[in-house]
């Protein structure tokens, strides 16, 4: 809020305020937010483009998890090796369902 021409301004806990040359923008956190937003979608697009060249299998969902678990410390190698741990198991247990029927 301006008090007066002379005095500081206070800034809201959900905005700052940024000097354009002569003038100040009023920038919230919504806008700030979206930006990261726009960010990570962008990040995310570029790693599920490069999954599809490897020829990864991964699907949006399951390659924001992976990516996840890496930021959180998981070591990639051993998630990579669980991952096709899984991928095994679940292909044996489709034969053996296949055999049953």
């Amino acid at each position: 809020m301006f008090s007066g021409a002379n005095e500081d301004f206070s800034v809201v806990t959900s905005s700052s305020w940024f000097r354009c040359g002569n003038f100040y923008k009023l920038v919230t956190m919504a806008s700030a937010t979206n930006t990261n937003l726009n960010a990570v979608r962008e990040t995310m697009d570029v790693l599920l483009e490069i999954s599809r060249l490897l020829n990864t299998g991964l699907d949006m969902e399951s390659l924001s998890i992976c990516v996840r678990l890496c930021e959180q410390g998981i070591n990639p190698e051993a998630l990579s090796a669980v991952i096709k741990e899984l991928r095994k198991a679940s292909e044996t247990l489709k034969v053996s369902e296949n055999c049953t029927n």
